[in-house]
């Protein structure tokens, strides 16, 4: 099939094809000599690169990308030239036909990173392929299908996420599972199968349909970014909701008489006694779930309906997020900018459960991180693997606590520690020690707004000449549902909205002149009327003159003006920002600031 044919057929369907016009001359040349003709590489760059291949082998293009000399689009289009074949813009992943995705084992498809769509009219079968030179994958494609391929190029992630895409079976019949339940013999029998596919999307059709249903529910809480699954029995039905961007959404309910053998299900997948229903248990799973390495951390309590269970998800693939991009104003991050370059004293993050704490530590860390600085951190649990950083993990069964591996610590020649949380006196005191003696010390305490984190240490017993030298910055943090971009609506704030906020008058001027948005709720973003979040932030640098208030022995209603006088943004305010910014609404700013001072 030529090209012409091929771009035709696609672009007849509604997809681009990307052709490089102009270029037939390079077509068939060395790849090198092309990307000096499409995205003006040196040549000094290529003869680096040729000299590495020479040395080490491999591919020039993987080689150029490794250098960070090209982009992975440049390979693709210099490759779709040399090999005369298209480049996809994107991947028409409703074309897919599913008697030949039927064919196609989704291992085989990950691995070569290959996708069959559908059909032509010449009886091939078109293919998005990440490599073209794959030649034996190709081949074992051919008998497959029994029908020869027709490639087309995608990079590989592009490639991956529409084989997810496309092989997801699961989201779409959790509740055709649920029904199954209703005819299926043995369930108990069932429930305790053991045998786990490697990947969730590899489950066959034929398994049980209690672990179908259970791998169905985690398969779903991946796809829709929950944090966590709650299973929760009640007297007559059995609820299964799911925590999205904070907020819980109820997705099932699996009928009454079938509640044993799914919580039997997720006890035998997290190594926990299924004979015991008395007693509180915790347990823990390490799955993966389309090409992801998710880490579920759970915990059953025993409630007057049977066991109550709930599943926090961490996806261990995640990306580190950058201290540029968590949300803080342009003043908020050269603020901490500086304060996590500082060769001592601790900086605190306070807030709530579920608020970014830890996230924004871990930005910080990324940030500082560097071959020069030896930084430990203690956690419970390690939530994300940091190169270059000792990580340690709390445990309490053989007396391994915050406050023990903070003390441990001290004998490594640290310069930077992160603490998970001061959660007592003792470990308030050796973090403050650590401080004083040299070292920078990053940590997080349960308060509601910057100023009482000062307050709660001295209420745990530390002296506040120790507090005052000590503390460097602190931090509260909240986060805020985004608005869906997809179906907002302008909105003009209301005087009422405007005085609900507490805004200033210069504040209350400038919302006044602002459109706004308020949520309405899509098919995209499950009827919420948001997706995503974003953070919020109260950074308190703690100077001279919060030093000498905290010395005084001041409440924290006193030291939070101080700070706001001095320039401080109340976490209310930056909530103001993002409203005014047309990121997040009044009533989200409303819902996650009421506990705080005003």
């Amino acid at each position: 099939m030529n090209e012409e044919a091929r771009e035709t057929s696609l672009a007849g369907r509604g997809q681009t094809a990307q052709i490089q016009l102009g270029s037939e001359h390079l077509r068939g040349r060395p790849i090198g000599e092309i990307l000096i003709a499409t995205c003006g590489i040196s040549i000094s760059k290529i003869d680096e690169a040729l000299s590495v291949q020479e040395e080490k082998g491999g591919r020039l293009g993987e080689i150029l990308l490794s250098m960070k000399a090209v982009e992975e689009e440049d390979i693709y289009r210099a490759l779709s030239i040399q090999l005369d074949l298209p480049l996809l813009d994107s991947i028409p992943i409703d074309e897919a036909e599913p008697d030949l995705i039927n064919k196609v084992p989704i291992n085989f498809a990950k691995q070569y990173r290959m996708l069959p769509l559908r059909r032509d009219e010449l009886g091939q079968v078109e293919t998005v392929v990440a490599d073209p030179l794959e030649v034996a994958a190709l081949d074992d494609l051919n008998m497959l299908l029994a029908a020869p391929p027709a490639p087309f190029l995608a990079p590989p992630q592009k490639i991956i996420d529409a084989i997810n895409a496309v092989y997801d079976r699961a989201s779409n019949e959790t509740q055709r599972l649920v029904e199954d339940l209703e005819t299926t013999e043995d369930l108990d029998e069932l429930a305790h199968e053991l045998e786990e596919p490697q990947d969730l999307l590899d489950v066959s059709t034929e398994e049980a349909p209690i672990i179908r249903l259970v791998n169905s529910l985690l398969f779903r809480s991946v796809k829709e970014r929950a944090s966590d699954i709650h299973i929760e029995p009640q007297e007559r039905e059995l609820i299964v909701r799911f925590r999205i961007d904070g907020v819980l959404q109820e997705v099932i309910k699996p009928p009454k008489r079938f509640q044993a053998s799914i919580i039997s299900r997720v006890k035998i997948m997290a190594n926990m006694n299924i004979a015991e229903k008395r007693l509180p248990q915790d347990g823990r799973i390490r799955i993966k779930i389309a090409g992801k390495d998710v880490d579920i951390r759970v915990s059953t309590i025993p409630t007057s309906y049977g066991e109550r269970v709930v599943m926090r998800l961490l996806d261990r693939s995640a990306v580190l997020m950058e201290l540029t991009d968590i949300g803080f104003s342009q003043a908020q991050f050269k603020t901490m900018a500086s304060l996590i370059q500082r060769p001592h004293g601790i900086l605190l993050v306070t807030g709530p459960t579920g608020s970014g704490k830890t996230t924004t530590l871990y930005a910080c860390l990324s940030r500082i991180n560097s071959p020069d600085k030896n930084i430990l951190t203690v956690e419970d649990p390690v939530e994300y693997q940091l190169a270059g950083i000792g990580q340690m993990q709390v445990n309490s069964k053989i007396q391994l606590t915050f406050a023990s591996g903070l003390r441990h610590f001290l004998r490594q020649d640290p310069d930077i520690i992160m603490v998970g949380e001061i959660r007592d006196l003792e470990t308030a005191e050796i973090a403050i020690q650590a401080s004083l003696t040299g070292h920078l010390v990053l940590s997080t305490i349960h308060t509601n707004d910057a100023a009482s984190a000062v307050t709660r240490l001295v209420d745990m017993g530390v002296e506040p000449f120790l507090v005052a030298s000590s503390l460097i910055g602190i931090m509260a943090q909240r986060l805020l549902r985004l608005v869906c971009t997809n179906c907002k609506e302008p909105h003009t704030p209301t005087e009422a909205e405007i005085a609900e906020l507490g805004l200033t008058n210069n504040w209350a001027e400038e919302a006044r002149n602002h459109t706004i948005y308020r949520a309405v709720g899509c098919q995209k973003c499950s009827e919420t009327g948001y997706r995503g979040r974003t953070g919020i932030y109260e950074l308190m640098n703690v100077d001279d003159d919060i030093r000498s208030h905290v010395l005084k022995n001041m409440d924290a209603n006193g030291i939070k003006r101080e700070a706001v006088a001095r320039g401080m943004l109340t976490l209310k305010e930056h909530g103001a920002q993002k409203v005014l910014d047309g990121l997040t609404t009044v009533e989200e700013v409303l819902r996650t600031t009421r506990d705080t001072i005003v």
